[in-house]
């Protein structure tokens, strides 16, 4: 069973406990499925592949991080409540990333492989490790551990 079909399974058992944080998550990403199918010209009947379908549940819940960094600088932080609740919901399907202390030393490999020396290559060395993290990295945790092996 694809992950498509398990979320929609999902909402079957969210609706049966009357889970409503749940329910409302479950339901906004089968609509960014539907849309997704649609935006790729296919019918909202068709089921996504896993990394699609990874790739829009990523997609959502960067959307619901930025939306936390907003309401919580402009001191609303009862409206970051509900954001809170859905990203918890979003990151269960999603896989666990790895932690800096995992990435450093495939950045240190990467470097030396690369031979990269100073901060002027740092956005190749990025981009290198990137590539071949691919999906089990967050972005910005790569960049943190890239900066600090320059320092």
């Amino acid at each position: 069973m694809s992950l498509h079909e398990d979320i929609k399974t999902s909402l079957k058992d969210a609706m049966k406990a009357k889970e409503e944080v749940r329910l409302r998550t479950i339901r906004s990403m089968l609509t960014a499925f539907t849309n997704e199918l649609v935006a790729s010209a296919r019918t909202p009947q068709d089921w996504l592949k896993d990394e699609e379908t990874l790739a829009v549940i990523k997609r959502l819940a960067k959307q619901r991080k930025e939306s936390i960094l907003a309401f919580e600088s402009n001191g609303r932080p009862e409206l970051a409540e509900p954001e809170h609740a859905e990203l918890a919901i979003l990151e269960e399907f999603l896989p666990t990333l790895m932690s800096q202390d995992q990435i450093r030393p495939i950045v240190e490999a990467k470097k030396v492989e690369l031979g990269v020396t100073d901060k002027s290559k740092m956005g190749i060395l990025v981009g290198a490790v990137m590539k071949e993290l691919a999906g089990k990295a967050d972005g910005a945790d790569v960049k943190a551990v890239v900066d600090a092996s320059f320092s």
